[in-house]
């Protein structure tokens, strides 16, 4: 789907805001001047006035009485001057002549404020003020048309960026609640610009912390009761040592220790992940080489499958193999096999053994640190291999999953790509 650039909306913003002046700005040039085409009309009245009026040879008292008829009919104030700029008669207020008066009509400002100038033919100039004196300023008039064209352009572009920061607004609160310790804070995605892949990334990302700091809260909570496990046999078996040596007593605690540090181990390579700690995934990697000396270590384990060297880290992939095994002989049935496949573009590790497998409602459960099925409460373990054969595969940028048993009925196939560069 196409997505609006947020470049682009602020872009059509501009323009659609800059002919919107355009449009307003003609509008009002064309209400508050309209110099040309008054030019004519002004041509038309100088005649039609001269045909009212007297002509300049006629007296004072005549002139000035056919002013007063014609403003009395109009209703305007009007003065009348002779070729010579000197006052001949007047009707309402006198309107002085314009000091730089370029002998042409129209609209024109003079000490007395904006008036109508009529240029008669025979000299004489008439002007008239049809306001009646109570006309605007035209600094009042420019500022009334700047104003509505400050007006317009607001009201057109304020809808397009209202939109664009109240998106931005509710990200910011989502932030804010993030921070303040709300870990299912989640924002709206609108739209399909910048700020909805923004959101949507903002989204994702409160998502893995949550899962993140959930899954921590667990390890750690699950962490402290199986340690105690171990802890406890330690000191009960060193108790029981104090009166004597026993070698069987101590054996049992080296196991004990064995065991813990084993399961120390398993937490902190599984905090490690979990940090994305920089593990070097450029290394070549033999599987098949990993395989074959993990395989030995077990009796009824068979190896079969090639495939070509993959990048990754030699220690995570020794593990992940090494629990993959160690899995299969714990809680399945010997023999047990292992099968390398090579794909156009993953390298696929299958684990599979006789057993009964994993029921299907355990089958994402298993994957969950410390998670031990109803039925493999006896069986030593913590409930770390798989969860650390996954983590694992994901930093490599592969993926594992249990094989569904209408394929097989009891094996666990690991998807990895030939090479991810430098972790």
């Amino acid at each position: 789907m196409l997505r609006r650039r947020l470049y682009l909306q602020i872009y059509l913003t501009i323009i659609a805001s800059l002919v919107t002046v355009v449009i307003l700005s003609a509008v009002m040039w064309n209400v508050f001047d309209r110099d040309r085409a008054e030019g004519r009309v002004a041509d038309v009245i100088s005649q039609l006035v001269f045909k009212a009026l007297p002509d300049a040879g006629a007296s004072g008292n005549a002139q000035r009485a056919a002013l007063l008829a014609l403003g009395d009919d109009l209703d305007i104030d009007i003065s009348l001057y002779d070729s010579q700029d000197q006052l001949i008669a007047a009707r309402g207020t006198v309107r002085p002549m314009p000091r730089h008066h370029d002998g042409e009509s129209g609209w024109r400002r003079s000490r007395g404020g904006p008036s109508f100038i009529l240029n008669l033919p025979d000299g004489r100039t008439l002007i008239a003020d049809p306001s009646g004196g109570d006309g605007l300023h035209p600094l009042v008039n420019l500022l009334i048309m700047l104003g509505t064209v400050a007006v317009g352009v607001g009201l057109a572009a304020y809808p397009f960026v209202r939109r664009l920061t109240k998106r931005l607004e509710q990200l910011q609160l989502g932030v804010e609640r993030m921070g303040a310790g709300d870990l299912g804070a989640r924002v709206d995605v609108r739209g399909r610009d910048e700020v909805a892949r923004l959101a949507e990334s903002f989204n994702e990302s409160a998502e893995k912390i949550e899962k993140l700091v959930g899954a921590h809260r667990m390890l750690l909570a699950n962490a402290s009761h199986e340690l105690r496990t171990p802890l406890s046999r330690i000191r009960l078996g060193l108790e029981m040592t104090q009166g004597g040596q026993d070698p069987e007593r101590a054996a049992a605690l080296r196991q004990d220790i064995a065991e813990l540090d084993s399961l120390i181990d398993e937490i902190l390579l599984m905090s490690r992940l979990d940090a994305d700690a920089n593990f070097d995934l450029s290394q070549t990697v033999d599987l098949v080489a990993l395989a074959a000396e993990e395989c030995a270590r077990y009796d009824d384990c068979e190896l079969s499958g090639s495939a070509p060297d993959i990048r990754g880290d030699p220690r995570l992939l020794h593990r992940l193999l090494a629990n993959l095994l160690e899995n299969a002989f714990k809680h399945g049935a010997p023999p047990v096999s292992v099968r390398i496949a090579s794909l156009p573009d993953t390298v696929t590790i299958t684990v599979g053994d006789c057993g009964m497998g994993i029921a299907e409602q355990d089958r994402e459960k298993v994957f969950q640190a410390f998670y031990r099925g109803s039925d493999r409460q006896n069986v030593n373990g913590y409930g770390l291999g798989l969860p650390l054969v996954r983590q694992i595969a994901e930093s490599h940028g592969g993926s594992v999953m249990i094989v569904p048993k209408e394929e097989e009925r009891s094996a666990i196939r690991v998807s990895l790509p030939f090479g991810r560069g430098t972790g």
